[in-house]
C-alpha cells in the first residue's frame, strides 16, 4: 500500500527526468549537450560504394572493382585491334603457384595487368599509352590539352606535380603509384601508369 502512496504521489517528481528552466540554469551547460552520432546507414552504404570502386590511381580506366576483373572490361574500352597474351609466372610468396600476366597490345601501345590465382583478382599494373586507342575514366586521354587535364586531375585526391613536359598524378603516400601524362605543344601525347602489385 505504501508503494502506492509512493507511485500516485506529487513527490515522485524527483525520479522525473525532466527539468525546469530554473534547475537548468544552475546546471553547468556541458552535461545537456546533445550527443552526436553519425548517420550510420550512409556511412555503411558510401563504405560499400568506396569499396566497390577504384580511385583514379588504383585503376585509371576502370572504376568498378566488379568490371575491373574481367578481361572484357578492357576489351570494350579499346577502340583499335589489339591483341592478348598470357604469361604464367611465380607467385612471389608461394612458388608453388602459377600467377598470369596478360598483356594487351593495341598499335604502340600496353596494357599489363596482373591476375594472382588465390584471389581471382585483375589488377592493372602498369600502362603505356601512345594512341587514341583507349580513353581513360573521366575521358582523360592522349590529345587532350594540359589546361584540360588540370582540370580533371584536380577533381580526384592525387598529388600533381607538373613541369614544362608532364603532368604526374601520384599519392601523396603509401605506395609507389603514378599515372604520368607527357605533353607536346600543350597537348597530351603519352599516358604512362606505374602500379606496385604485390
Amino acid at each position: 500500500m505504501l508503494a502506492l502512496v509512493f507511485l500516485f504521489s506529487p513527490f515522485t517528481g524527483a525520479c522525473n527526468t525532466a527539468i525546469t528552466s530554473n534547475e537548468a540554469d544552475d546546471m553547468p551547460q556541458q552535461d545537456f549537450q546533445e550527443l552526436s552520432f553519425e548517420d550510420t546507414l550512409s556511412s555503411k552504404v558510401s563504405r560499400s560504394i568506396a569499396a566497390n570502386t577504384y580511385d583514379l590511381l588504383g585503376n585509371p580506366i576502370i572504376a568498378d572493382r566488379k568490371q575491373g576483373n574481367k578481361l572484357e572490361a578492357y576489351f570494350v574500352r579499346i577502340n583499335a585491334d589489339f591483341t592478348l597474351d598470357a604469361m604464367p609466372i611465380e607467385n612471389r610468396h608461394k612458388p608453388d603457384i602459377s600467377d598470369t600476366i596478360y598483356t594487351i597490345r593495341f598499335g604502340e601501345s600496353v596494357l599489363e595487368l596482373y591476375a594472382p590465382t588465390q584471389t581471382g583478382d585483375l589488377l592493372l599494373q602498369d600502362a603505356d599509352i601512345r594512341n587514341t586507342g583507349i580513353i581513360l575514366r573521366n575521358n582523360m586521354k592522349v590529345g587532350m590539352s594540359q589546361p584540360e587535364l588540370m582540370t580533371k586531375l584536380k577533381a580526384h585526391d592525387v598529388r600533381i606535380l607538373q613541369t614544362t613536359n608532364e603532368v604526374v598524378a601520384t599519392t601523396a603516400e603509401g605506395a609507389p603509384i603514378a599515372l604520368r601524362f607527357y605533353l607536346k605543344n600543350g597537348k597530351v601525347n603519352r599516358i604512362r601508369y606505374e602500379s606496385y602489385v604485390d
